[in-house]
């Protein structure tokens, strides 16, 4: 094992000591759900989306019921979200493509979900990996912080991030490592004011580093 993949499983294990329940925070009830929390989570906290998705699901149950509600319905359930309106029409339009092209069903490979308005790389990678159990790696902008201050990827594209990521865990670690990554960035490795004494990644942390030096000069 080269030493970069031997950091990383120590960095993966400490994590696993700080989150060992670790988990998608998203409330829903199968793919579909998941789906459509997912894409509503876009700039948006997993808390926020989870305040307005019962009231959704409750006016539609399935993608052809949702596709079929009046944009202003759909609109004013998720009001409070930011980008509502192309939010809507994104949700709207994919439940259209659901219901056409898929039989209602949420496909469980990565090209077919990508066809779906409002599905990026890092929908479809939560989509796969947390409804379908299928190894894959998302990455959001917690991932992405995290990831470069313990210089697991010096890359600044979540694309490039994410194959970076995958390169250094076999397939079997990469969903708890997804999540654990998110869980560090929102309870402990904050972008603004982060809580380096609580965090058992401290020897092989940039952001650390960089902290004692500024307290050194």
């Amino acid at each position: 094992m080269s030493k970069e993949k031997e950091r990383a499983a120590y960095i993966l294990k400490a994590l696993a000591a700080m989150y060992p329940d670790a988990h998608c925070e998203l409330n829903h009830s199968g793919p579909f759900q998941l789906l459509i929390a997912t894409i509503l989570s876009a700039q948006t906290t997993d808390a926020h989306v989870n305040k307005v998705t019962p009231a959704l699901f409750a006016l539609a149950g399935d993608p052809a019921a949702l596709a079929a509600l009046a944009p202003e319905t759909v609109e004013n359930a998720i009001r409070s979200i930011g980008l509502y309106r192309n939010k809507a029409k994104n949700i709207m339009a994919a439940c259209a493509m659901l219901a056409r092209d898929f039989a209602g069903q949420v496909p469980q490979t990565r090209a077919e979900l990508l066809r779906l308005p409002g599905v990026g790389r890092k929908t479809a990678n939560v989509v796969l990996s947390v409804a379908f159990h299928q190894p894959a790696l998302a990455v959001d902008t917690h991932v992405l912080r995290v990831a470069g201050r313990l210089e697991l990827t010096a890359a600044a594209a979540p694309d490039k991030a994410e194959q970076d990521l995958m390169a250094l865990w076999p397939p079997e670690a990469w969903i708890d490592a997804h999540h654990r990554l998110i869980w560090h960035g929102r309870r402990c490795c904050k972008a603004r004011r982060p809580l380096c004494p609580q965090c058992r990644c401290r020897p092989y942390c940039r952001y650390e580093g960089l902290l004692f030096q500024a307290r050194e000069t």
